[in-house]
């Protein structure tokens, strides 16, 4: 299993948000390419990065950053955050950004996430925010009508390969991730399955390491010091 330390981005910082609202966000690091830096030294392959801010505008305000970040580290960088058009998805991947997360779109627009899966295959994942067993979208405000585990189903049916799923009720908590749900997950679906939300203690990494899932999406505990990134990415593996 990998370990995807995560970045959330907003103003250029390095910032958190406690279960998605933005009202409840904490400023880590003003420099998020030390952060990124740091996961390379504590022996990271890959990153998580979500633009907060392109999450509610469907821009790219951070791209900047993104884009430092890859070439501080040279890892495998995701991102997330807003990515509503094919040109936003070009302007990542031509930047040299790894793989785009499509979150509300992939929920509202089928047609835009069919085309985007046949352009450009692998270097499309689908993040699905789960709240009460249904999808959140829209920065997670909205509560969608689809159940979740049909959502996952149909993802896998339009050709996506991966997967990150965050129960938002875990999400920055500190209290444990959702182990039912990844396993239930794991069980049912032949995916890449990215946990993401409470995962906080080394425990929960090695619970999730036996799940077969493909990784485990590390934020606040990192920032935090509740996990040491080193140690969770050997017990991962």
């Amino acid at each position: 299993m990998l370990i995807y330390p995560a970045i959330d981005l907003f103003g250029g910082k390095a910032v958190r948000l406690f279960k998605g609202d933005y009202a409840q966000m904490t400023v880590y690091n003003d420099n998020p390419v030390a952060v990124a830096e740091d996961f390379l030294r504590q022996g990271a392959s890959c990153i998580h990065l979500v633009d907060l801010e392109g999450a509610k505008s469907g821009t790219t305000p951070n791209l900047e950053t993104v884009c430092a970040i890859k070439k501080a580290t040279g890892l495998f960088c995701e991102i997330g955050g807003g990515i509503r058009s094919m040109d936003v998805i070009e302007k990542y991947l031509s930047a040299g950004i790894d793989r785009v997360i499509l979150g509300t779109a992939a929920v509202t627009d089928e047609a835009f996430l069919k085309a985007a899966v046949a352009a450009y295959g692998e270097k499309i994942a689908v993040g699905i925010d789960i709240k009460d067993g249904y999808v959140a979208i829209k920065g997670w405000t909205e509560k969608s009508e689809e159940k979740a585990m049909d959502f996952c189903e149909k993802m896998r049916n339009l050709g996506v390969k991966t997967l990150i799923c965050t129960d938002i009720s875990k999400d920055g908590a500190m209290q444990g991730t959702n182990h039912g749900l990844y396993e239930e997950l794991s069980r049912k679906l032949d995916l890449q399955i990215i946990a993401s939300g409470g995962v906080s203690s080394l425990e929960d990494v090695k619970r999730l390491g036996k799940m077969d899932i493909h990784g485990a999406i590390i934020g606040k505990a990192y920032y935090t010091g509740a996990i040491d990134l080193k140690q969770a990415i050997e017990v991962a593996k």
